[in-house]
């Protein structure tokens, strides 16, 4: 027997967020075992395993109902939140081993059995599209092209490439009603994982709306995601969107689902030059389950 722990991650004044069921000891299940987990409960789901090296204190592995992925950010932050809760947390900061890479987690109490929780991201790779990839985009997304505002459609990369469609405003965002097939069809050509239609809420105050339409995880659309917020950090930073520093950026995702969810993202520098960054987001409604 094994527990499954579903916390909502990225939440927003304390509700919405991305559901996500957690197992925290994943000790004796194999791949199969946890895609099924992913399949039953229809979301993104994350297994916390002892480390294979002296170099990281935990190893995460992650699943959607129809595969494996190398990252997902809000399933690293709901796994380091429950192990919080549970008092089983190895260590603070938390050396993390995934398929991706190693990534370091940082919590910060925010009262009883409650906690903020941020990880780290490499420093993102940002590359326009072309003008066929970009109508391709479009198509997938049933739009013309004058709901774009006037910027590059991108392809950008943390730990997975998500394509940046800017939208000229959150009206056209949230009419967005693309279907499954068009948008796997999209990305498989031009080489995504998700197409990450957002628009500018308050450009002073760094404030942004996005949705997420992934390739092929089973499901049409993310509450929140984190691994996506990240690369449209870099992306906002190369088109002169935001300045380079660390303030944060907060992006809301999410509305149209009836889930608003808050992803605060801050990039590192050095020397004048971006290093990283960390996603950070709040954790709420814990159901236990068997």
């Amino acid at each position: 027997m094994y527990a499954v722990t579903i916390v909502d991650v990225f939440t927003h004044a304390g509700a919405g967020g991305n559901p996500c069921p957690v197992v925290s000891d994943a000790q004796g299940l194999d791949a199969g075992a946890m895609r099924d987990v992913a399949r039953r409960y229809g979301h993104e789901s994350g297994f916390a395993l002892p480390p294979d090296d002296p170099d990281h204190d935990l190893r995460l592995r992650f699943f959607v109902p129809n595969h494996e992925m190398e990252m997902c950010a809000h399933a690293t932050i709901g796994v380091l939140w429950v192990l919080a809760r549970e008092g089983r947390l190895p260590t603070s900061p938390v050396r993390i081993a995934t398929a991706s890479g190693s990534v370091t987690g940082f919590l910060t109490p925010r009262g009883a059995e409650a906690w903020s929780v941020a990880i780290t991201q490499p420093v993102g790779r940002v590359r326009p599209l072309g003008d066929g990839q970009r109508a391709d985009v479009c198509a997938a997304l049933g739009i013309e092209p004058d709901a774009l505002a006037e910027r590059p459609v991108h392809n950008a990369v943390t730990s997975r490439v998500k394509t940046l469609v800017p939208m000229r405003d959150t009206a056209a965002l949230n009419a967005l009603a693309p279907t499954g097939d068009a948008v796997e069809a999209a990305c498989t050509r031009i080489g995504s994982t998700g197409l990450y239609p957002y628009a500018v809420l308050d450009g002073p105050a760094r404030l942004f709306e996005a949705r997420q339409f992934p390739r092929a995880s089973g499901y049409p659309e993310d509450a929140a995601t984190g691994i996506a917020a990240a690369a449209l950090a870099f992306g906002l930073l190369q088109d002169g969107l935001i300045a380079a520093d660390d303030r944060p950026i907060r992006i809301l995702q999410g509305r149209a689902m009836g889930r608003l969810s808050e992803i605060r993202v801050r990039l590192g520098f050095a020397e004048g030059r971006p290093v990283g960054c960390l996603l950070e987001g709040d954790v709420a409604s814990v159901q236990a389950d068997r």
